[in-house]
């Protein structure tokens, strides 16, 4: 077959087609959550109907279903750059990253199909695929590691634990290869009954989880960064006056490296002497940037700084002499943030916190020793309106199943929330 034939191929109208329908079921449960609508039941169909299709289909119709699959669900990954005065650049991203999960799908059904060729067993390319879709949620494209296939399941009645999930592929694939759909009742052991008898500790009840909604073209204008600063102090002096012990505010709440402000600091030791002040801000280390935390209590500060940096907003994943370039570019040559060496704990009222700032709340290295409780703090404005906000919490709900995290969230342009054992508790406007 020739190479003009061979490329031909993928661009078959029903291959697109395929690929795009099976993408719309796996992106379902997001969308209809950022709509407002979470449903266990058609969350459970949507997520079965997205495996049953792709793991039956062709290495043509797995490519186009890691590009369109990519595409809703990470298109507002380039949003970011009309923030920077190159919207053009937008439609460009969103292709280069769908083009990679692309890629990625299409070699890993090539192998598939390829070993089922040799091995001349029917099961092989579909247990190959299973498998791929297992272990997909360990390969990270450039440092991004959203992506995890069992995610379609975490507001359903099927776990998302490997077992769980690896149950649920056994389950279809065994239906797909007897060709007898009474085998997705295997399923039913997936069921997270064990989650209804964990011990759930109480609710911290002292916390004012404040929510902003400061766009990020105005949070850097300098003419409103006294009001900016007028309204944290607002919230904190409120929380203050309602009797709470800890306030948290989102990240970068302060635009500016607030070590090097020192009113701001004396005004924030002041109050720190009646209440646990939580907060982002850019933070200075021996004329290293950083993205961090404050912690102001009794009088003190310490830092909490981010472990895990965004893939091309904080640091390049890409080799030196490129990354350089793209840096140039794009960020008028600024430099990386540097990231801290591991997660940070810190303790409030007798209570362990593990430290986390946006993207790296998502990310499964702030989970190592299944921390109990977690105070993320985000500034979604560079990426909405969008679709991130909801899918950040999907994410969160996800970890929180899957280590049993209780998160207190304070977000900038999306609304604040409190995650325990998966269940979104509370949503302050």
């Amino acid at each position: 077959m020739s190479l003009y034939k061979k490329i031909k191929a993928y661009f078959n109208t029903n291959n697109i087609i395929r690929g795009f329908l099976i993408s719309l079921l796996s992106a379902g449960a997001i969308y209809l959550d950022w709509f407002g609508l979470v449903n266990y039941l058609l969350n459970t169909i949507l997520g079965i109907l997205t495996l049953y299709y792709l793991l039956q289909a062709d290495r043509r119709v797995w490519f186009w279903f890691g590009f369109f699959m990519a595409t809703l669900w990470f298109w507002w990954i380039s949003m970011s750059f009309a923030n920077y005065g190159f919207a053009w650049a937008i439609p460009i991203g969103v292709i280069i990253t769908s083009t990679i999960f692309a890629s990625i799908f299409l070699f890993f059904a090539s192998i598939a199909e390829y070993i089922g060729k040799k091995s001349n067993k029917e099961y092989m390319p579909l247990a190959i695929k299973a498998l791929f879709l297992l272990l997909f949620s360990y390969i990270h494209p450039l440092g991004f590691d959203w992506y995890k296939p069992e995610m379609v399941f975490v507001n359903s009645y099927i776990g998302i634990e490997k077992w769980q999930f690896a149950l649920t592929l056994f389950a279809i694939s065994l239906s797909i290869y007897k060709r007898n759909p009474l085998f997705l009742i295997l399923a039913i052991g997936a069921y997270p009954y064990i989650s209804h008898f964990k011990k759930i500790e109480p609710l911290t009840q002292n916390i004012a989880l404040t929510n902003f909604h400061i766009n990020v073209i105005d949070k850097w204008k300098p003419e409103l960064q006294q009001q900016h600063i007028n309204n944290v102090f607002l919230k904190i002096d409120k929380a203050i006056q309602d009797g709470k012990s800890i306030v948290i505010l989102p990240e970068s709440i302060f635009a500016l490296f607030l070590n090097r402000q020192p009113q701001l600091m004396k005004a924030l030791y002041i109050r720190s002497k009646e209440i646990t002040i939580v907060l982002g801000a850019l933070y200075i280390d021996k004329n290293i940037p950083r993205n961090s935390t404050y912690i102001f209590k009794d009088g003190n500060y310490s830092i909490a700084n981010k472990v895990i940096l965004v893939p091309f907003g904080e640091a390049n994943p890409l080799p030196k002499w490129m990354g350089s370039w793209i840096n140039r570019l794009f960020f008028d040559g600024a430099p990386d943030y540097v990231g801290a060496k591991k997660p940070i704990d810190y303790e409030i009222d007798g209570k362990s916190y593990r430290n986390a700032i946006c993207y790296e709340a998502c990310s499964e290295p702030l989970y190592v020793g299944e921390p109990k409780n977690m105070i993320v703090i985000s500034n979604n404005g560079w990426v909405v309106p969008s679709i991130e906000p909801t899918e950040q919490k999907i994410l969160l709900q996800y970890y929180s199943k899957k280590y049993g995290t209780t998160i207190y969230h304070s977000i900038n342009m999306s609304d604040s929330y409190i995650i325990q054992n998966g269940n979104l508790i509370r949503v302050e406007k």
